[in-house]
């Protein structure tokens, strides 16, 4: 845009410092760029004009057009001033009411003067009234044809209000704004991007946003200015992996040798679904390139993406390289670190786990292994990514959960690889096509739709507090069979004293109750080692009960665990409802989860449980949760890798996200630097919004 757009909010006619004050505190508007783009927050059609006469006794908000015929204003019992006005249309009259701003009002208002008024009607002593009404004088020339049309409301507040800077004043602004600027509204797409999509201009967007002739062309004007944000945002995904494979430049994985056949063809614990082998081949081209891969592997839990990782680090320890698997906690680590050594041992590779508080002479021992290449796989927390450790030669980099971990902290462990490691990302918790074109559109995406053979569903109940004896007898019936339990506390960082004191008093309950059986627990505030002994009686079944908090959230795999108990599950959001109902169900038997409930159940709350108790469906499921809460909290503020979108949404908008990722990454894929005469204006900027969004997470 040209620089006008830069210019100060405070030059703009009616606008003077003591407004430009209020709009930089309270909306942070502080130049003529940042009002246009102060989009409205809804559209109310006053197209269709009401008579006094029409009005039933089912009317809603109308809009209605006439004179003023009596001004008074008068005291209430408390001795607060009202004011009230005589309106009338030929077909009738009827009371205009103010209980606030009456001075204001009643300087503002003229007998005998025409406006058109907006609001709901009520019955009062006989007589049709509204209170507080919008008000549109006529007489103001451009703003009569506006009064009854199509009309924007803009966000306003208290301290805006004082300065005249309700909706109706931010409105008068924006229709001030146009009339000096909109000639100056450049265009930022190309005319190849406006004819491929059917776009509208710039200029009109801009200009109908804000001020629409007809529903028509405000449907037309959001959809350009959504398709522009989505575009733009996909164009930069799209450069920067165009650039990551011609930047990161990592070795090729030429050959499948001796230990990837051997695994697969003598010692595989089980058949592969197609899903797996389609992501493994998906992986294997990745591989045989001379340039970093950066794939992000979904599957929903229990699909099998461990076993994917595990033959992806055979492929490259027969390309003479080392992998280091990354995972969010020691719990995970450790488990991760004895499932993958039991595999690899069969092939005679070698297997190490660095973790935080492990003694210094087994830490001291494990990076000489690491350095002088004799540990195959390298499996750790955050520890991997302290300076002393050194690999020999690193050459595929898997992360668990990469949630859980910031772009630096990935960055550092691809660092100790020259040149960069191939990449390969798991997470379990599934995440919606849309949000994962956004959030990883410069990252292939596999996913594993589809369960081992043989897996039964977990049976899911809703149940309230009178059902806890009924809920213990099912469960001793099921300990009694030789099976096993978790009883799940919320843990939330405002209130942990009290939640790990519910815990605890849990603990000390459930071990009254089921004196015969052994109770242990597990929690985030104990030290290292002891969670991990009591998660180690666990999986040897010396206890059969574990109390815990979500720290069980991710990975945690006991087979012989049939019962999943959540407390107060309201509490949880649903993609740690999913998560922890997966740690049940990794046996062949039937399994169960109870969802508890507390007695004060929210809406969402209640949308939240009736989700899990219809589907086990970790997709359907994440849909549901990214519509129920919002693409930010989605995946949490800290990592989410989101773009601030004005206007567009990417769970309403999922066909304009398509559209533009489709149009984005064919354009850059046929002319990578927007060399063509025609995009230059794209070209310039694109440039500026990349420098807006260096910030953004990558997983690039």
């Amino acid at each position: 845009m040209a620089n006008i757009w830069q210019k100060d909010i405070m030059y703009l006619k009616k606008v003077g410092p003591q407004r430009a004050e209020a709009l930089r505190k309270h909306a942070q508007i502080r130049t003529y760029r940042d009002l246009i783009h102060y989009f409205p927050r809804k559209y109310v059609d006053r197209s269709r004009v009401t008579k006094i006469g029409e009005i039933s006794g089912e009317a809603s908000f109308v809009t209605l057009v006439g004179r003023i015929a009596r001004i008074d204003v008068n005291a209430s019992k408390r001795g607060r001033s009202i004011l009230t006005a005589s309106f009338t249309d030929g077909t009738g009259e009827m009371v205009l009411t103010w209980f606030q701003s009456v001075k204001w009002m009643q300087k503002s208002l003229q007998v005998g003067e025409e406006i058109a008024i907006f609001g709901k009607p009520t019955m009062y002593n006989g007589r049709w009234q509204i209170t507080h009404p919008e008000i549109d004088k006529l007489q103001e020339g451009g703003e009569k044809k506006q009064a009854i049309q199509i009309v924007p409301y803009y966000s306003s507040s208290e301290k805006l209000q004082r300065v005249g800077l309700d909706s109706r004043g931010i409105r008068g602004l924006m229709l001030q704004l146009l009339q000096e600027s909109l000639a100056d509204v450049e265009e930022t797409l190309s005319p190849g991007v406006i004819e491929q999509n059917g776009l509208m201009s710039k200029k009109e967007a801009i200009r109908h946003i804000h001020f629409p002739q007809d529903f028509h062309s405000l449907q037309a004007a959001q959809y350009r200015l959504k398709f522009e944000e989505l575009f733009f945002f996909q164009l930069m995904m799209a450069r920067r992996q165009q650039k990551a494979k011609s930047v990161h430049a990592a070795p090729p994985f030429g050959k499948i040798g001796p230990n990837f056949h051997a695994f697969f063809e003598q010692h595989m614990p089980f058949e592969l679904t197609g899903a797996q082998k389609r992501v493994l081949k998906e992986i294997r081209r990745d591989l045989a390139k001379p340039v970093q891969m950066n794939r992000l592997v979904q599957g929903d839990v229990g699909s099998g993406k461990t076993m994917v990782a595990f033959m992806t680090m055979l492929m490259a320890k027969d390309n003479g390289f080392q992998v280091a698997l990354m995972a969010p906690t020691a719990i995970l680590a450790e488990q991760h670190y004895r499932k993958i050594t039991k595999m690899a041992g069969k092939v005679g590779m070698t297997t190490a786990i660095l973790v935080g508080g492990q003694k210094k002479a087994k830490r001291t021992e494990v990076l000489e292994r690491i350095a002088s290449g004799e540990a195959d796989i390298v499996i750790g927390t955050h520890a991997l990514i302290e300076p002393s450790v050194q690999f020999k030669q690193l050459g595929l980099v898997v992360i668990d959960e990469q949630h859980k971990f910031g772009v630096v902290q990935r960055a550092k462990l691809w660092r100790k690889a020259d040149p960069f490691p191939h990449n390969l990302i798991m997470t379990a918790t599934p995440i919606p096509r849309t949000l994962a074109m956004t959030v990883y559109g410069d990252t292939e995406v596999s996913v594993i739709d589809e369960m081992p053979p043989g897996r039964m569903p977990i049976e899911t109940h809703v149940l309230g507090e009178s059902k806890r004896l009924e809920l213990f007898g099912f469960v001793t019936r099921e300990l009694e069979r030789g099976k096993q339990a978790y009883v799940v506390y919320p843990l939330v960082e405002e209130s942990e004293k009290l939640d790990l004191i519910a815990a605890e008093k849990g603990h000390e309950l459930l071990e009254r109750h089921f004196k015969n059986f052994r109770v242990g627990i597990v929690h985030g505030k104990m030290k290292p080692d002891a969670k991990e002994f009591e998660m180690q009686r666990f999986v040897k079944n010396e206890v059969q009960i574990l109390v815990s908090t979500t720290v069980i959230e991710v990975g945690v795999d006991v087979p012989n665990a049939t019962i999943m108990v959540i407390e107060n599950a309201e509490r949880f959001g649903l993609s740690q409802l999913h998560q922890l109902r997966g740690r049940v169900g990794r046996g062949g038997g039937k399994s169960y989860c109870f969802l508890m409930k507390g007695k004060k159940l929210s809406t969402d709350g209640r949308k939240r449980l009736n989700a899990m108790k219809e589907t086990t469906d970790g997709f359907r499921i994440s849909e549901f949760d990214l519509e129920l809460r919002g693409p930010g909290d989605f995946m949490g503020t800290r990592q989410s890798g989101l773009p601030q979108f004005m206007l567009a949404n990417i769970v309403e908008d999922q066909e304009i996200l398509i559209a533009a990722r489709d149009t984005a990454f064919e354009l850059i894929g046929r002319d990578p630097d927007l060399l063509d005469p025609m995009c230059q204006e794209m070209r310039s900027y694109l440039e500026r919004y990349m420098k807006s969004q260096a910030l953004l997470g990558t997983v690039a």
